[in-house]
């Protein structure tokens, strides 16, 4: 009796257990199919993937400044204020030394008065170039500076870095 109790109840739990196997196999089945997309679209991203825009150092020299013709320097103010500013043009050399033309390169440097003071306080970016094709070329850059603030400016720590391909519009 007590064996065909053990049997009725394996007999019993077969669908059961049959379920259960199904159920497994199917999730399995499922996290297979999930891996395996994965994996695809992992490799087709790696294999396609389209060329970087990659920042551009520029060695900037011969750094000097003198001030704007009258036509420019007309009215100026300082940035964010109405105080009366002088009007500068900073110029030198930029040199691309890749064989790609850089876009949008940002200028960074600092300029102090006379008296060690920062012309521009908390700000080290001070202008953009446009394009800068491939070797030396010449670039012009236009600062404001407060009228109280004496000259000459000291132009220190001047760079720039840029892209190559337009990313601004």
């Amino acid at each position: 009796m007590q064996k065909e109790n053990s049997l009725l109840s394996l007999l019993n739990s077969l669908p059961l257990s049959t379920r259960n196997f199904l159920e497994s196999r199917t999730q399995y089945s499922r996290l297979l199919k999930v891996i395996f997309v994965a994996c695809v679209t992992w490799v087709l991203f790696w294999v396609f993937t389209p060329s970087a825009v990659a920042l551009t150092q520029i060695k900037l020299s011969d750094i000097s400044y003198h001030e704007c013709p009258l036509e420019l320097a007309q009215g100026a103010v300082t940035s964010g204020t109405t105080m009366v500013a002088n009007c500068f043009i900073v110029t030198g050399k930029a040199e691309n030394a890749t064989n790609k033309t850089v876009y949008d390169a940002d200028i960074f440097g600092r300029i102090y008065d006379a008296n060690n003071n920062s012309v521009m306080e908390n700000r080290n970016r001070l202008g953009s170039i446009q394009e800068i094709p491939p070797g030396v070329s010449d670039f012009e850059l236009r600062i404001s500076v407060a009228a109280n603030q004496p000259v000459p400016l000291k132009l220190k720590q001047f760079k720039a870095a840029g892209f190559s391909a337009p990313v601004r519009r």
